[in-house]
């Protein structure tokens, strides 16, 4: 091993793609883009000095070496989580972590949980969507407030809402006249957004709904990392988008529509995520029960 360190962070998708074998379901499941994980796992092998993995186009399997650090890492990580646990927070303070679209949200529900527990300490912390559910596996934060659903062992995952995505047309679409269009009709223009690795859930949103209905989804070209993809709805005024609603009511309107589709197909929840192995306190529950009340109402 060299003069660097290794991060638990390495070790942490190190661990994903050696029980997934598979470095593109590995990214989805820690949350980051397939080439953040290869870039991670690049440099551990080099910081060992050994190949972790044997890659060919059609799998992936560790090595000798690699199967040997598989223990090793479980128990590093193990350890990190044991060292959280000894700084747990008293039962009276709690820690919310979303991002910044759900501040009101999350503002309101504090206010109203500390009516009945005046002694409740409660912070918010802004993190981004890939932190959030490691804030919770890691004892950093007790409650994730976030949009989709987490499918992992160890979580307890409750519904607070449905949310219905805002489509997106230049003022010269031909739909943008329509209050609200349907998927069929949208399906026969080109659909603009980020990369599928830099808007997993997006993405998946779409893709799903295109497919119950039997329609088949194209795409225009990818929007830049440094771009906006309702700016460059006006650079390709025959493609659409979607927007969270959050999003939509701060983007400039110039040039722009925002509709809702007809039959409420692009929507998707929003959810509060806890540890499941660690019990529930009066403040946690009636923070996600507040949570729940703050709902935005639903147009028609």
């Amino acid at each position: 091993m060299n003069g660097d360190q290794v991060e638990l962070r390495q070790l942490k998708y190190f661990l994903a793609v050696g029980e997934e074998l598979n470095f593109s379901r590995a990214a989805e499941r820690c949350y980051v883009s397939q080439s953040a994980i290869s870039l991670q796992i690049a440099k551990l092998e080099r910081e060992m000095g050994e190949a972790l993995f044997e890659r060919s186009s059609r799998s992936v399997r560790l090595t000798v070496v690699g199967a040997q650090l598989v223990s090793i890492a479980r128990h590093m990580l193990e350890l990190e989580q044991a060292a959280l646990a000894l700084t747990a927070r008293r039962q009276n303070q709690l820690r919310l972590t979303g991002n910044m679209t759900f501040a009101a949200n999350a503002l309101a529900a504090i206010v109203r949980v500390r009516e009945h527990h005046p002694q409740a300490e409660i912070d918010f912390v802004l993190k981004r969507f890939a932190e959030q559910i490691e804030a919770v596996t890691s004892g950093d934060c007790q409650v994730a407030l976030i949009r989709g659903s987490v499918e992992r062992s160890g979580l307890h995952v409750t519904e607070l809402w449905t949310e219905d995505l805002v489509l997106a047309l230049a003022e010269g679409h031909p739909l943008a006249g329509m209050e609200h269009p349907s998927l069929e009709e949208l399906a026969a223009y080109p659909l603009l957004l980020p990369k599928r690795s830099e808007q997993i859930l997006l993405h998946r949103v779409v893709e799903r709904a295109m497919k119950r209905s039997g329609l088949r989804l194209t795409f225009g070209p990818p929007v830049a990392v440094d771009h906006t993809a309702s700016a460059e709805l006006l650079n390709h005024p025959d493609c659409w988008s979607i927007l969270y609603a959050s999003t939509a009511e701060s983007t400039p309107t110039t040039g722009l529509v925002f509709r809702t589709e007809a039959q409420h197909r692009l929507q998707l929840p929003v959810s509060a995520v806890v540890d499941a192995s660690i019990p529930e306190t009066a403040i946690q529950r009636d923070l996600i029960a507040a949570l729940a009340d703050t709902a935005p109402e639903r147009s028609a």
